[in-house]
């Protein structure tokens, strides 16, 4: 087993940093993907049902 440096321990902390804040950001990213795509798929129902049963 290596020996390790406090520069090896500073990287460490870094990159669990990094993915901390980025799992943090696809997190809010894809939550508000997933409600845009399900506002969109709801709009798209009502102008379906607009021109298929209200406006015959």
């Amino acid at each position: 087993m290596e020996n390790f440096t406090s520069q090896d321990l500073i990287y460490a902390l870094f990159s669990l940093g990094v993915i901390i804040v980025a799992l943090i950001l696809i997190r809010k990213i894809a939550g508000c993907l997933v409600k845009s795509l399900i506002m969109a798929f709801v709009i798209a129902v009502l102008v379906a049902i607009y021109f298929g049963v209200i406006n015959v």
